[in-house]
């Protein structure tokens, strides 16, 4: 009989099957990837896959929060590198800009897991939304310390620069929307 797995080596073996997961999900999509697939990317057994996640729908919940956290960390360290309320703000829009330029960019992973498995999956959808409303407050914090009364025009930008920068493969999308916004805080204008 083997010996029982420690602690460690189950945090090693999740972290082993998130990762091979994310760079599966994110590069081919959720449904084009079989759970065969995973196994065969994690080098993990069937059996010890699905006693770390019963479910496909519970480890896309799974890698869609770990990616929530180290994503909207990396933002938030970008933008508040910078003391002055717009220079944040525009740096936030920087950050996206690099990020979708970065090879095998394939746009938002919130976005794509959406468009691929919407309704049909409440967890994944729920999963999606959180990230979505944490991500739209932090825009709103940040419009707001730069006197930017109403934080949806800069929102969609983000969203839009993504979604188009990802159709078009090009980082363009982003640096244009981080010139739009920085119009706004030029002339003052709420967005209203």
């Amino acid at each position: 009989m083997p010996a029982p797995l420690t602690e460690e080596q189950t945090r090693q073996d999740h972290e082993k099957l998130l990762d091979s997961a994310e760079a599966l999900f994110y590069e081919k999509g959720i449904r084009a990837v079989g759970m065969d697939e995973v196994r065969a990317a994690s080098g993990l057994p069937l059996k010890r896959i699905y006693r770390l996640h019963p479910t496909k729908d519970d480890l896309v919940v799974a890698v869609l929060r770990r990616r929530d956290l180290r994503w909207r960390g990396g933002l938030t360290a970008a933008a508040e590198a910078h003391a002055e309320p717009r220079a944040r703000l525009l740096a936030a829009f920087d950050w996206l800009a690099d990020w979708c330029a970065e090879p095998g960019f394939r746009g938002c992973a919130w976005i794509n897991a959406f468009g691929e498995m919407g309704p049909a999956s409440p967890a994944v959808l729920e999963e999606v939304r959180s990230h979505k409303d944490a991500f739209h407050r932090q825009l709103a914090d940040w419009c707001a310390a730069a006197g930017l009364a109403e934080p949806a025009p800069v929102q969609l930008l983000a969203e839009g620069a993504i979604v188009t920068a990802a159709i078009a493969g090009t980082d363009a999308p982003a640096r244009q929307a981080r010139a739009a916004v920085e119009a706004m805080l030029g002339s003052g204008s709420d967005g209203s």
